[in-house]
This record gives structure tokens, C-alpha cells and sequence, in this order.
């Protein structure tokens, strides 16, 4: 993976540094917080139904609302909102950015500290994943199940409505996240203001549960209730839920319109709304079984559940975005196999649709549904996933802090680290869920991890086994002008290869069987910097190595569409004459089979050949045109 020299938090395109429009707010407003904006419906009934088991009194739901209030207040908006969003790649976040700063900032000197921060995002994707496949089950299965509270006879339809929500969600997936922006901001909108409407009700008529922004209510809960404090935190981490997709989502909109939605808008909004849950529970505390429900009198109890469904399908809408914008990044840093991607906007760069990663969702998610049937079976392991990928990002977001921001090392531990004592906290109440569904999320991060891992490593190995016994480029052109036995034919022959200090073996092949060698030969190779966005014109070398013969380096942001026949128009500019649509295109073919040699284990052999099949042909990934491209078949031993 190539590295940028440096890389600047203050970049003017950043789009989150302009002027904010409203539309764009509002968009936002549909996509990003859909995830944590729906906790409400399944938060408080988990910490006091299932979770805690605790008694209904001012001290225990004080305490647990203070603990709602101030974990939105340290970990959404101080650490994600203020701090870690501050860690933008030019626009782009979510973990790979993160570590791409780290890498890419200097401090990361050694193979050590890279190793480790490489581990940490590759272990972060996977703990995403593992979150992104409950969040859209758990959400959809909690909103359609107020169907219950309307008539119990209902419950036989929870399941068959919510399948049908899910399933239409991924189909508008390729409408892209504009279309689905301007459709849900609009809803969730609606739904941000019903939730301040219900709160404000409630608090109304109980408003003593406002001394919950005392955080000695949180101290004293945890200090007396102990074990059932502990277990508590287990379901109040719920509430933030969301926060590492907001991050993630950061390339769709721009941090400014995310923080202005959060604090103008969602963070009050939810503040409001669990306070007023925590009023209807003091006052009325039978309505324990679905307090968001129960908020509202029996005639707004359907239009209330309509909402709530339109809102989930938002969540659901919010975590896929960002799983596409993930693996968007991990495939153009070298983590993932070529995947057929679709920029849905000709403005924004974080907005893709992945037809692969979609689907592969949309089983994983409708298994789900089926296998466990409710929201309060999902609870169960809903949680653990997501509160150890904030703790690596607090972990990434500090040294981030100390090699790229120049913090000092104390100021950095004293923030973060605080931040990630809270962050082990939720780690180790949730930890107890494990047993009861808390090991799926994360079997589900070991095996995305495992994939990550196989695929750099067998990458490498593949490129150290391609130079073992290569010519020197040097060599190979001394050679072939000296020979009268090589015939040069007329037009331009562009090989795709890795390394331009050795000859491709697609070169040599074909010399040796066809025995001509065009009169120009380019040697192009890709590279991937740790930026979203390389400008074209910035992004190409050509080097003239002598008659006949050039190298050519083009340089891509991991969000860039590579576009080879482009980058070669560019290239003309130094001197080297082609026509992009009449140039002949060498492609290896490479069949990799099993070696008797220790490369890679033989479970990471099998696998590594295996995701090396499932890549995306590169004369479509690169842009070039199929009439003109010539694959020349290898076997190379892994």
C-alpha cells in the first residue's frame, strides 16, 4: 500500500468546510442518524425489562438516565462529533481513514507501529461488519413489533412484514445515497420532532427526572446496584449505538452538516425523549414492557408505529452506507479482492453502491431476522461489537492526536485515554451478553479479519514470488535493441505490472511465443495513496527509459475511480505519444494453485486462492477498453 508524505486535516475541498446548505443538512439528517436516532425504541425497556432487572424508583431510573445522558455527551459528542471527526482523510472517515492518517502522519515509523495499526483497522472493519449486520435487524424487528402493543394477535406478523421491510431496503440500495437522503431526511425530520413532542409531555408531568444531568445520579447508581449497575450498562450502551457509523458516513455529507444535524437537532431530540420515557416509568411504571410505545394515548398508536418502521429502515439505510464506504476504501488500500463498485453522485466521494457487499448483507441480515425473531433476543448481542470498534478508534484517534495533530503524549492519554476507560467499561458489561448471542457480531469480525489478513498477506507473497526471478528492466531493454531475432511491430503496447524495476512476465511471455515486441512498450503501474482524492493531472509520472520505451506511474485516492486510459491522455503531456482507444493492453492472468513451500498456512493458502477468484476482471475495474486488451495466462505456486 503506497504511502501519501503527508497528509493535511485542512484541506479546502473537505466537504465538510464550506458553506452548509440546507438540503445537505437535511440529507444528512436522513442517512447518518438513522442508527442511533431509532435507540429509543428498545433502550430503556432493555436496561430495566431484560437487562437490569431493576426496581422501578427515582434513584435506579435517575441513575440510568444520567448514564444515557452524559454516555451521549462523552462519547457521541465529544468524542465523535468534536474530536474524532476532526480526524477527516479529506473528507473521508470511518477507521481505515483513521489509521490511513496514522500511517500516513509520520509517526508510524517501523514495521512495528505500523503492524500495529494496520491490526487495529483490519480488526476494526471486521468489529464494523460484525455491528452492521444486527443493526438493521434489530431496528426494523423493533419498530414493527409495536404492532403487539396494538393487538397481541398481531405478533405471528412481526417477522413476515419485517422480512419484507428489509428486503425492499436493499433493493433501492443502487437508487444511491442521494435519492435515499432526500427521500428519509424529510421522515426523520418528522420523527426527531415527534420524539421531542412525546418527552416533553411526559416531562411535563413529572419534570424532577431533569436532575439526571447531575452525573453524581450515574455515580451513586453504579456505586450502590453494583452487578445489576453493571449489567444495566450492557443495554445503555444502545443509546450510542450508531456513533462509529456516523463517523463512517463522514465522506457522504461532510463533517459540518453532521455536527450541525447533532447538536441542532438529533442529540436534543433523544436527550428529550428518554427523559420523557424515564417520567412515563416513574408514573406509570407497567409501561416497563415498551415505554417508547406507551408514550403516546391509543388513537396515536399506529400512526406512531408507521413512523417508527419509516425511521428504522433509516438506521438500517444508515449502517449500510457507511459498510459500502468502508469497503469502498479497504478495496482501494489493498485489504479487499477488486469488487464492482457504482459512484451514485458526481459530487460527493463517498457515495458508492456495492451489488457484492449488498447482497452478502442483505442474507446475513434476513438470517437474522428469522433465527432469533425479536428485538429482545438481538439485544442480547447487540452491543459488544460496536463498543470495542470505538474503543480502537479511540486508540487510532490518539495516536493520530500525537503524530499528525502534535498533542503532547499526556494531553493525548488524559483525552482519549479517559475516553477509552469508558469505552472499556461498555466493553466489559457487554462481554456478559456473549454467552446469550453476544459471540455472533463477533465471530462475524474474526472471520472479516481473517479475510483482510490473508488477503495482504498472500498480496505480498504474491509480489515477492513475481520478483524472485525477474530480469531487470535495464537488462531486458539492452537485450531486445541488440537483437535481430526481435522483431518490433507497429502501435503501443501499455503492460500492466507492479514493479517497474523488472520485466512483467506478461512481457516475456509474449516475446516468447510471438516473437515481436511493439514499438513502443509502457510499463504502467497503479498506486493507491492514503487520500480519498488524487487530481488526475497530479496523479501521473512518465519517464522516458529509452527508444520505444516508457514507464508510466499513476497514483489514485482510495475513493478515485482508476481510469487507465484517462491517466494515459494525461501522460501525453510529458511526451509520450498514444492513443488511449488504439494502444494493445497486457493483462496476466494469473491461476494461483496450492505450492508445497510454507508461503502462507494451508487454510490461508485456500483462502487466499479463493478470494483471488472472486476479484472483479481488471479490464473493467481500470477502465479499459475490452476490443484492445490481450490476457497472457501464468501459474504461480502459492
Amino acid at each position: 500500500m503506497a504511502q501519501s508524505p503527508a497528509v493535511s486535516t485542512a484541506d479546502p475541498k473537505d466537504p465538510g468546510a464550506g458553506k452548509l446548505r440546507a438540503g445537505t443538512v437535511l440529507a444528512a439528517l436522513g442517512v447518518v442518524f438513522g442508527d442511533i436516532g431509532t435507540s429509543p425504541l428498545y433502550t430503556m425497556r432493555e436496561a430495566f425489562g431484560h437487562a437490569g432487572g431493576l426496581v422501578l424508583d427515582e434513584p435506579h431510573v435517575l441513575g440510568v438516565l444520567s448514564l444515557v445522558f452524559w454516555s451521549l455527551t462523552l462519547i457521541v459528542a465529544i468524542k465523535y462529533v468534536v474530536l474524532i471527526m476532526r480526524a477527516d482523510n479529506k473528507g473521508e472517515g470511518g477507521v481505515l481513514a483513521l489509521a490511513a492518517l496514522a500511517l500516513g502522519s509520520g509517526g508510524a515509523r517501523g514495521d512495528a507501529r505500523k503492524f500495529v495499526v494496520l491490526t487495529l483497522a483490519m480488526i476494526g472493519v471486521g468489529l464494523f461488519y460484525g455491528d452492521a449486520i444486527i443493526t438493521p435487524a434489530i431496528s426494523v424487528l423493533s419498530a414493527v413489533e409495536g404492532l403487539q402493543t396494538l393487538d397481541a394477535r398481531l405478533e405471528a406478523y412481526v417477522v413476515p412484514i419485517a422480512v419484507a421491510i428489509l428486503l425492499a431496503l436493499f433493493m433501492i440500495q443502487r437508487q444511491g445515497t442521494a435519492m435515499v437522503g432526500r427521500l428519509f431526511g424529510p421522515i426523520m425530520l418528522v420523527w426527531f420532532s415527534v420524539l421531542v413532542v412525546l418527552g416533553l409531555v411526559q416531562i411535563v408531568q413529572h419534570p424532577s427526572v431533569l436532575r439526571a444531568v447531575d452525573p453524581t445520579w450515574a455515580i451513586h447508581f453504579l456505586h450502590e446496584e453494583g452487578l445489576h449497575a453493571f449489567v444495566a450498562m450492557g443495554a445503555v450502551v444502545l443509546c450510542v449505538t450508531g456513533a462509529e457509523a456516523l463517523y463512517a458516513d463522514m465522506g457522504h455529507f461532510g463533517r459540518g452538516a453532521i455536527r450541525m444535524s447533532w447538536f441542532g437537532a438529533v442529540m436534543p431530540a433523544l436527550v428529550i425523549n428518554y427523559f420523557g420515557q424515564g417520567a412515563l416509568i416513574l408514573n406509570q411504571p407497567e409501561a416497563i414492557v415498551s415505554p417508547f410505545y406507551h408514550m403516546v394515548p391509543d388513537w396515536g398508536l399506529v400512526p406512531l408505529i408507521l413512523l417508527a418502521t419509516l425511521a428504522t429502515i433509516v438506521a438500517s439505510q444508515a449502517v449500510i452506507s457507511g459498510v459500502f464506504s468502508l469497503t469502498s476504501q479497504a478495496v482501494r488500500l489493498g485489504y479487499l479482492p477488486r469488487m464492482a463498485m457504482r459512484h451514485t453522485s458526481e459530487h460527493e466521494i463517498g457515495q458508492v453502491y456495492i451489488p457484492r457487499i449488498n447482497w452478502l448483507l442483505a442474507v446475513g441480515v434476513l438470517a437474522l431476522v428469522l433465527a432469533f425473531e425479536n428485538s429482545s433476543g438481538l439485544a442480547a448481542a447487540y452491543g459488544i461489537a460496536v463498543t470495542s470498534a470505538m474503543g480502537i478508534d479511540a486508540i487510532l484517534a490518539g495516536l493520530v492526536a500525537i503524530w499528525l495533530w502534535r498533542w503532547s503524549r499526556l494531553t493525548s492519554v488524559l483525552v482519549f485515554g479517559s475516553l477509552l476507560c469508558l469505552d472499556a467499561a461498555y466493553i466489559i458489561a457487554n462481554s456478559l451478553k456473549i454467552p446469550a448471542g453476544g459471540w455472533m457480531p463477533l465471530l462475524l469480525a474474526a472471520v472479516v479479519y481473517l479475510m483482510l489478513r490473508t488477503w495482504v498477506r498472500g498480496r505480498r507473497v504474491l509480489a515477492t514470488l513475481r520478483t524472485a526471478h525477474a530480469m531487470s528492466i535495464d537488462l531486458f531493454i539492452r537485450s531486445v535493441t541488440s537483437s535481430s531475432r526481435c522483431q518490433r511491430v507497429a502501435g503501443t503496447a501499455v503492460v500492466l505490472c507492479s514493479d517497474l524495476t523488472v520485466v512483467p512476465n506478461t512481457l516475456l511471455h509474449n516475446l516468447k511465443h510471438n516473437h515481436v515486441l511493439h514499438e513502443q512498450v509502457v510499463l504502467l503501474t497503479v498506486r493507491t495513496d492514503d487520500v480519498p482524492r488524487v487530481p488526475l493531472h497530479q496523479g501521473v509520472e512518465a519517464r522516458k527509459l529509452s527508444d520505444g520505451f516508457w514507464t508510466v506511474v499513476v497514483r489514485f485516492g482510495f475513493m478515485d475511480r482508476p481510469d487507465i486510459p484517462a491517466a494515459l491522455r494525461v501522460a501525453a503531456q510529458a511526451g509520450l505519444t498514444v492513443d488511449p482507444s488504439r494502444a494493445s493492453y497486457f493483462l496476466g492472468r494469473e491461476t494461483l494453485v496450492p505450492s508445497t513451500r510454507d508461503y502462507l498456512g494451508p487454510f490461508e493458502e485456500r483462502l487466499f486462492i479463493s478470494m483471488s477468484a472472486t476479484a472483479t476482471d481488471p479490464t473493467a475495474y481500470f477502465e479499459l477498453p475490452p476490443d484492445r486488451v490481450i490476457e497472457v495466462g501464468t501459474q504461480i505456486e502459492v
